[in-house]
């Protein structure tokens, strides 16, 4: 079958949730998930008033992206932006007219349920701004914040974090080691008229978790800590942590198939008594229910019980096989 066949399709499937969307304020969101929808690797997103176009597997033929174009335009006719990502290094390699690069990396407005978040399509990082497929989780947090503390674990530009304080939390600390994604997360506040609320802070996720739940911050063997912020020991009401699949510090390592509990005990100390605290594994090998119940352990050694919980699982523009999604969100409320 066609990409153009195959498009067409999709986009006649999400009808009623474009239709949706538009009532929400809602400019951003992922018309094509390939790897589900009959191209693997190929993803096509709507990130407000510009189209973007992402090939991870094989680069597009210039006829490929002409089909493509013909269906986007005809949905909507805005710009549109083709980053070829099919190195192993996800890098984009291919130039855009000029026209389009002026497009492509000007900081840019779209909205999500009427919140707005700045947006840029190519820039000194690889991902766009904001991840389409954790607008659950945004939804999920800005309902359960109303006067709540809420700290904000590999915030990246702080999405959760913005939508904490529309939510009306009381105070909402956002972490991350990128000074240019806190950045952006801190456009997004202002964008919102929420700049009071929010605190970015800039580490490396280890020492900052180990401080806010009264544990000594301590590093990989034979390593040589850099400086890092000072934190007071602190419980939030509401704990978000989203770790990327891997990363290594002289700190510690984020692995998410083989240590999640490593960050996940800090994280749920400084958690409070009857707070919740949201995890996400992105990992599409990591099984839901061995992962949940490995949590679920973790929770209890250190004497504390789950009490509820509530699974998250990302909107219908991003479909799944068998309702088995790669990203697995899980909401725990904790005694």
């Amino acid at each position: 079958m066609s990409i153009q066949t195959l498009l067409s399709t999709a986009l006649a499937k999400r009808h009623d949730f474009l239709q949706q969307a538009e009532q929400d304020q809602t400019d951003c969101f992922r018309v094509f998930h390939g790897t589900v929808e009959g191209v693997s690797g190929l993803n096509i997103d709507r990130y407000g008033d510009t189209w973007l176009v992402q090939s991870f597997h094989q680069t597009l033929t210039d006829e490929e992206l002409a089909d493509v174009s013909a269906v986007l335009l005809q949905q909507a006719d805005l710009p549109i932006v083709y980053n070829d990502r099919s190195l192993g290094n996800s890098r984009v390699l291919n130039a855009l007219s000029p026209s389009l690069t002026e497009i492509a990396s000007a900081e840019r407005v779209m909205q999500e349920n009427g919140i707005k978040f700045s947006t840029k399509l190519r820039h000194e990082g690889q991902d766009p701004l904001l991840f389409l497929d954790m607008r659950i989780g945004r939804e999920y947090v800005r309902a359960n914040s109303q006067d709540k503390t809420v700290l904000n674990l590999f915030s990246y530009t702080c999405g959760i974090g913005t939508a904490a304080a529309i939510g009306g939390a009381t105070r909402v600390m956002n972490v991350d080691f990128s000074s240019f994604a806190l950045a952006t997360g801190k456009a997004n506040a202002a964008l919102n008229q929420v700049s009071n609320v929010c605190e970015f802070v800039q580490s490396d996720a280890f020492p900052a978790l180990r401080q806010l739940a009264g544990l000594s911050v301590g590093g990989r063997r034979n390593q040589k800590l850099p400086s890092y912020p000072k934190l007071p020991q602190t419980q939030f009401d509401l704990v978000f942590l989203d770790p990327p699949r891997y990363a290594k510090s002289a700190f510690g390592i984020v692995d998410l198939i083989n240590d999640y509990q490593g960050l996940f005990k800090p994280a749920l100390m400084a958690t409070k008594v009857g707070g919740t605290i949201v995890c996400c594994n992105n990992v599409a090998k990591v099984e839901r229910q061995a992962w949940f119940d490995s949590l679920v352990r973790c929770v209890e050694k250190q004497g504390r019980t789950v009490t509820a919980h509530t699974w998250l699982d990302p909107h219908e523009d991003f479909p799944s096989f068998d309702d088995n999604h790669p990203l697995k969100i899980v909401a725990l409320t904790l005694s």
